[in-house]
């Protein structure tokens, strides 16, 4: 006769981390895990099928890595038990197997968290004993963070990534920073020129096997109404890829990482970027891992310390900030809407057919492979957003649906916080706006475009220039009294009365057509 089972241990599709603490005290007699694949996962925003793919892939691997170490594990899959949501699933599960306890690690996303625990805990019937631990896959715990943020209205990354630097002792020489500064953002910023790039190095392909050739199938068929693509899914889905991926990037793309790090040009889909944060935020990799074997390939290969420090600024200072910033402001960070705005979303976000090119090659892009990197995301899709005036909820949930590095911590504080100043600024110093000009010194998408980006009224102006000048117009007292943005303003006082007026009536006209740009 089957022992009854005393804990359920659930597994979330981002928590694919065999050190994890929910396996700490496992009895593998008694114990068993329960990972739950459901629709809604996929369509509470609409979800990009590389998105769901990976998701489901990586949840599948994962599930066989804990068989073979000999653990029970009960997985719900979408073509067998068909879960609508998460809740039918886990209810089903826990009338069938009577657990003592359900164990659980802290999810990233408040909405799970509260569906889990409502689930646990019914208004009626039998209440199931729902246990979190920790989630120690990260370097600051959130009591830790809310410590270090004390009752600041304003939070700056940069004072704690020093105090990360310092705590876990990387990049430094003694009490001080290797190199004598702690950040070299200022040399991290160049484009490509003229000549565009060169020797561009090709990510890792990795082989699919059974597991994830089905899971294509599935997604094609029970997705197939959902945007993207899936022939290019490429990314690892195996703690195994991923340390591969993260060897890859530190061998052929992080010595020149720093450079180019901000830099678009069209067709170029990945560049020196790391392409990490998915197995990241699926817990595949360790920050501390990525990390460490980021610096020991410094000393040991004499690797420039901009492209070393820049990368370890994300996943040691920037990543780890942000997640500490979404649990520390939720719920309103949800709901922020500092500007007021209500525009709704244009169609062509779905689709990337808009006659501006640089929206379009960041959107196709984003289609193709389900990522585009932080500066199209920030600089072309966000400030658009922020410019055209779109409601930032919208935007937030497309950031969420469309990119397969997507988890709620950390893609809505980056979002909302930092592409939309939605927040007002809680840790950001200036809404990240800029005119046309931005994108054509960083890339090369203005050649082919409809519009041109140094025009900023009539048929032929760029909506970028337009909606970027009638922004600072609108909000040009509180741009006036902000030294990091008084220079646009005296820049937009230098317009003439008539001009600036032209530009609002072009911005008016773009503004109710959205859809048509």
């Amino acid at each position: 006769m089957k022992p009854p089972c005393r804990h359920l241990l659930l597994v979330l599709g981002d928590q694919l981390d065999i050190d994890s603490s929910l396996f700490d005290g496992l009895d593998a007699g008694h114990d068993a895990v329960l990972m739950i694949e459901a629709f809604e996962e996929s369509t509470h925003v609409w979800s990009h099928k590389a998105r769901t793919a990976l998701f489901l892939s990586a949840m599948r691997h994962f599930a066989e890595k804990l068989r073979q170490r000999g653990i029970t594990v009960h997985y719900r899959a979408l073509e067998n038990e068909g879960d609508q949501t998460l809740a039918t699933g886990l209810r089903a599960a826990l009338l069938a197997l009577q657990p003592e306890r359900v164990i659980g690690v802290e999810p990233g996303d408040l909405r799970v968290r509260s569906l889990i625990e409502k689930t646990c805990k019914p208004e009626q019937g039998q209440r199931t004993p729902l246990g979190w631990r920790e989630d120690k896959h990260f370097l600051c715990s959130l009591p830790a963070f809310r410590h270090w943020a004390g009752r600041s209205d304003s939070l700056r990354m940069e004072f704690f990534y020093r105090k990360m630097r310092q705590q876990y002792k990387v990049l430094m020489d003694g009490e001080q920073p290797l190199g004598g500064q702690w950040n070299f953002d200022a040399d991290n910023r160049k484009g490509f020129g003229k000549a565009g790039p060169k020797d561009l190095p090709q990510p890792l392909v990795f082989a699919q096997d059974d597991i994830t050739r089905q899971v294509l199938l599935l997604v094609a068929e029970r997705f197939d109404d959902h945007p993207g693509e899936l022939s290019r899914f490429n990314w690892p889905v195996t703690r195994e890829q991923a340390l591969l991926a993260l060897a890859d990037f530190i061998e052929y793309r992080l010595p020149l990482f720093g450079a180019h790090q901000d830099a678009m040009w069209t067709g170029l889909d990945f560049g020196w970027h790391a392409l990490l944060s998915s197995s990241l935020n699926l817990k595949l990799l360790h920050p501390l891992e990525v990390v460490q074997a980021t610096e020991a390939a410094l000393h040991q290969r004499n690797l420039p310390l901009a492209s070393v420090e820049g990368f370890i600024r994300q996943v040691l200072g920037w990543r780890e900030f942000i997640r500490g910033v979404y649990f520390l402001d939720m719920p309103g960070l949800k709901e922020a809407n500092h500007y007021g705005h209500e525009n709704p979303l244009p169609a062509w976000y779905w689709t990337g057919k808009t006659k501006m090119n640089c929206m379009r090659q960041c959107i196709s892009q984003t289609l193709a492979n389900g990522y585009s990197h932080h500066i199209q995301r920030l600089m072309v899709t966000g400030m658009f957003g922020v410019t055209a005036q779109i409601k930032p909820q919208t935007l937030c949930d497309w950031y969420l649906a469309v990119y397969v590095d997507a988890v709620e911590w950390v893609e809505l504080p980056n979002t909302a916080g930092m592409a939309l100043f939605a927040n007002g600024g809680r840790f950001t110093s200036k809404p990240y706006v800029a005119s046309g000009a931005y994108v054509k010194r960083m890339s090369n998408y203005c050649g082919d475009c409809s519009y041109k980006p140094d025009t900023r009224s009539g048929p032929q102006a760029c909506p970028m220039t337009v909606l970027y000048w009638n922004f600072l117009d609108s909000h040009e007292a509180s741009f006036a009294g902000n030294p990091r943005t008084a220079l646009m303003v005296k820049n937009l006082q230098r317009i003439s009365p008539e001009e600036r007026q032209s530009i609002r009536d072009s911005a008016a006209a773009m503004l109710k057509n959205l859809d048509d740009l």
